[in-house]
């Protein structure tokens, strides 16, 4: 590594002084690497997943059997990223201490839960492509705090009408990585700025 390398950091998305094993609701984001549509494609406004995509649902859907303060919310996995609400329904923090039966991760942050889940499914991606070692997730995620009722509402809302807004999407490599697109309704929820 270079000097410049070594002494560069990354830029952190996270709330200084917020503890992400705090109960409450979260609006996630997390991208495919090179944001590649590995996960399915989007036929007449509806998501249809590939073997990848319903790896990658089907993983999502175990959390909260894996991580007993997790709850689900709406998700949807697009071609090349997730959106997803989580709520901690409790309010543990750091590592379990008690003994179980079956696997439960011992750490319970949001942090330790979006690792988990992109751990999980790059492995058995990689076993289904037969690509070890190989990246399949971005390395940082976006991650908001929801804070009320009619924001929870605006986001579920958002992420169910996804599919349909993919043409606006500034993840569709057809419209341009990074293209910005005020019309899919995202910018109404987080103040005029987009994830």
């Amino acid at each position: 590594m270079t000097a410049q390398g070594a002494n560069r950091q990354r830029r952190s998305i996270r709330l200084s002084h917020y503890d992400y094993g705090e109960s409450g609701a979260y609006f996630i984001t997390f991208c495919v690497r090179n944001r590649a549509c590995l996960l399915g494609d989007i036929v007449d406004g509806a998501m249809v997943l590939n073997e990848l995509g319903k790896i990658v649902a089907a993983e999502w859907l175990r959390t909260p059997a894996l991580r007993p303060n997790v709850a689900l919310d709406e998700f949807v996995v697009m071609p090349n990223h997730i959106h997803a609400i989580i709520t901690l329904a409790s309010s543990r923090r750091g590592v379990l201490h008690t003994p179980s039966e079956k696997f439960e991760s011992p750490a319970q942050t949001l942090g330790a839960i979006v690792r988990g889940f992109k751990s999980a499914t790059t492995r058995l991606i990689n076993v289904m492509r037969a690509t070890p070692g190989t990246a399949v997730w971005q390395r940082n995620y976006y991650e908001h705090v929801v804070r009320d009722d009619s924001e929870l509402q605006r986001i579920r809302e958002y992420i169910v009408n996804n599919p349909v807004q993919w043409a606006l999407d500034r993840e569709n490599p057809q419209t341009g990585v990074y293209q910005y697109a005020p019309t899919d309704g995202i910018e109404s929820i987080f103040g005029g700025i987009r994830p």
